[in-house]
């Protein structure tokens, strides 16, 4: 029996779904299953029950699941203990970052941390929220910067930021590229490049609740997995997209940004928030999280 092991196993419990468990640890359903079938040849017991349509804990998989996870969280704070000593010979921060907050929020963090911190080393890792938030969870990163999931991991700790702005990317030449500003109703008619909802899931469905509250649906003509590869087919002419406002930071010729005309509830689709462990003890994070909050009416303003 091992961690990871464990891991699996804990997060199955939870999810008691092994699709769902093993896209929150970043692994193949294959996988999870395997080690879970190892973790219970271990212990010489059957700890889930599996159908076609439901997985349910066994009344040993109970007994572990509470026992599994005071290890796993112990385990989590001696790695946090021994990682914040090791910064006494080199002072390291580990930060996580989505694609659009690696363009425009960390920039005007690190300027401004900087300032006050010149002797920390900021290592940035650019990546999806379904890949920051298990590397959070292994001590692998320090802080991360990503859009909140609906059920949140109660192992970590959420920051709730602010809501960046939707603009639309359409091709230079478009017929909709002079407009000051556009509406869905605008784009009714237009191809419409989403991103896959699995990896994400608050950039697909932003422009599915964006068509659906303007009682239309969008004529999706691509899916792409990256934001990058979703500016490129735009500036490529296959249709538009949209995406948040910082994206436009992105170096893509070709393509122009325009204001999506929104009232209300409807512009808060895109929620940001700040990403820890729980309970965990970390100075250089925490004077991080001091500088944000700081400055986060000045970084709001810019999303």
């Amino acid at each position: 029996m091992d961690l990871h092991q464990l891991r699996c196993f804990v997060a199955t419990a939870e999810e008691l779904h092994f699709g769902k468990a093993a896209q929150r640890l970043d692994m193949l359903p294959s996988a999870l299953g395997r080690y879970i079938r190892l973790l219970e040849e271990d212990l010489e017991t059957r700890l889930l029950i599996r159908t076609t349509r439901n997985v349910a804990l066994t009344e040993d998989g109970a007994m572990l699941l509470d026992e599994a996870r005071a290890l796993l969280s112990q385990a989590d704070s001696i790695t946090a203990r021994f990682k914040i000593r090791g910064r006494s010979q080199a002072v390291i921060l580990r930060v996580g970052a989505i694609d659009s907050a690696a363009a425009g929020l960390v920039p005007l963090l690190l300027h401004d941390f900087r300032e006050r911190r010149p002797d920390i080393i900021v290592q940035l890792l650019e990546d999806k929220t379904i890949r920051l938030l298990p590397r959070l969870l292994s001590g692998r990163l320090d802080l991360a910067f990503v859009r909140p999931p609906e059920t949140p991991d109660k192992r970590l700790e959420f920051l709730l930021l602010f809501h960046e702005t939707a603009v639309v990317a359409v091709p230079e030449g478009h017929r909709l590229a002079s407009r000051e500003t556009v509406s869905i109703e605008d784009l009714a008619d237009e191809p419409v490049i989403v991103p896959e909802r699995r990896s994400r899931p608050h950039s697909h469905d932003l422009t599915i609740k964006l068509f659906a509250e303007s009682g239309r649906q969008p004529r999706i003509a691509q899916m792409a997995d990256e934001k990058q590869t979703i500016v490129n087919l735009v500036a490529a002419g296959l249709g538009v997209a949209i995406v948040p406002r910082w994206t436009s930071r992105m170096a893509t010729r070709a393509v122009r940004y325009l204001p999506l005309n929104l009232q209300g509830p409807k512009m808060r689709k895109l929620p940001l928030a700040a990403a820890w462990l729980r309970g965990s003890r970390d100075p250089v994070r925490d004077a991080m999280l001091t500088t944000l909050r700081e400055g986060l009416a000045v970084y709001g303003a810019e999303a």
